[in-house]
């Protein structure tokens, strides 16, 4: 999940189980049957989790992982098409008639240093923007490719279950919200069968055996920007000889933050983050330019444009009050709100309570989305309607010894990330295979 967790531990009392709108089919078969498989299969797809943890690759660089995740997915009997949008791969089972559905894993990791502890633990490093740097599955896609190569092996072995056609994607570059939209690019929806509706997972620190549903917004808008004030460089002792980008720079990260604190309605949510500053070499010396770099999070459509405009006008109007020429605003990546069909959420918490019991949690659409953003809003936008199920990966008895000492739970993108794989990785695959066989589809056209 790129930023951020999806599903918080802290935020599981915003879920309520909701009476079913819907009649529940009967899975009980179909998820004794899964069950025995995942007995049989799980052993290898820990082995899975375990190789991708040790060796993670950063967005669009997963060459290895796409390569792993090709052969088992022709292994189940798929057809295979690598370097989909970069390092993407796309896997397509035909079934008879019947519905077109994706299913999608996000394959890339993230440029930090592990500390985890785990036998297993990432000692890998890569280039990122052009520095050597640790690299770390510190947000679970390795259990994400764990779990669709579990969802390929289920759909294969059960194919008197369910008819149609599975498009099963591993989808790079989802971190910096690039991924999704170069494998559309590259014609995901034209050059293979286009999904009638889709299904993804994202494992959390919410407790393990939690399936989590929101209907409705799920995620928030996310958009990055490059902001590059431009000055005089010079001597230290002479600044009136320079332009000196710094302060102008330091000025524009204050006052941003009256567009949060006095343009936006407090009853809305929204958020600006510096998330860098990159300027000068040595004390003595003014440089010629700083550069800041911005993200903005927002649920609805208006916010969104409010903190794109109010950056850009506060960036302006700083280099102006430094005499100083307009700055250069790169934007650098983004996505939409992440929405799950209502339907398909109330579907799926009808056809998944017998299935998970109290460990089937559900949001309503009035519950506000998490704070989070996720490119599988790429797809949903794109014709896609989509459920996005939430994970819980943490032994609820390491939280609640946490929560005694008044420690939070670890977050994706932490260091100390370390999800259980195997409740998670069970547990994404029953929720999307049974969601297929139960017949979880959006309202009818």
């Amino acid at each position: 999940m790129a930023k951020h967790g999806l599903w918080a531990a802290a935020s599981l009392a915003l879920f309520l189980v909701p009476a079913g709108a819907h009649a529940a089919p009967d899975l009980s078969a179909a998820n004794a049957r899964l069950t025995a498989l995942l007995d049989k299969n799980y052993p290898a797809l820990e082995a899975i989790y375990k190789d991708l943890h040790a060796n993670p690759e950063l967005g669009m660089q997963e060459v290895r992982t796409a390569g792993i995740l090709a052969r088992h997915l022709r292994g189940a009997g798929f057809t295979v098409t690598e370097k989909v949008g970069g390092t993407g791969v796309v896997g397509v089972l035909r079934n008879g008639d019947g519905p077109t559905f994706l299913i999608r894993a996000d394959m890339d990791a993230l440029p930090m240093e592990e500390k985890t502890g785990l036998p297993w633990a990432s000692k890998a490093r890569a280039t990122y923007e052009g520095r050597d740097v640790p690299v770390m599955h510190a947000c679970g896609h390795d259990t994400h490719v764990a779990y669709l190569v579990g969802v390929a092996q289920a759909l294969a072995a059960m194919r008197d279950s369910w008819s149609g056609t599975a498009v099963l994607i591993g989808q790079p570059a989802e971190e910096p919200l690039t991924g999704a939209r170069a494998m559309l690019d590259d014609g995901l929806l034209t050059r293979f069968p286009k999904p009638d509706f889709g299904f993804a997972a994202h494992v959390s620190n919410l407790p393990a055996g939690v399936v989590a549903i929101k209907a409705g917004a799920s995620s928030s808008a996310s958009d990055s920007y490059s902001i590059t004030f431009h000055g005089r460089g010079g001597h230290g002792s002479m600044p009136a000889a320079t332009i000196d980008p710094i302060p102008i720079a330091a000025r524009f990260v204050t006052d941003t933050q009256v567009v949060i604190s006095r343009e936006k309605d407090p009853a809305a949510f929204g958020v600006l983050t510096i998330g860098a500053i990159n300027a000068g070499s040595a004390p003595n010396i003014i440089p010629d330019s700083a550069e800041v770099k911005v993200n903005l999070r927002s649920h609805s459509p208006e916010v969104r444009k409010l903190l794109q405009d109010g950056t850009a006008r506060v960036a302006k109007s700083a280099a102006a009050m430094g005499n100083a020429p307009e700055p250069t605003i790169r934007y650098i990546s983004g996505t939409g709100a992440m929405t799950n069909d209502a339907a398909m959420a109330d579907a799926a918490v009808a056809a998944l309570t017998p299935v998970f019991g109290k460990g089937l949690v559900f949001a309503p659409a009035s519950a506000a989305p998490m704070s989070g953003s996720e490119d599988y809003s790429e797809f949903v936008d794109a014709g896609v309607p989509s459920l996005f199920f939430g994970i819980g990966g943490y032994d609820p008895a390491v939280l609640a010894d946490l929560k005694a000492k008044g420690e939070p739970a670890p977050t994706n993108h932490s260091p100390f990330f370390a999800p259980k794989a195997e409740p998670a990785i069970r547990n994404a695959v029953s929720a999307i295979v049974l969601s297929i066989i139960g017949g979880v589809r959006p309202a009818a056209k």
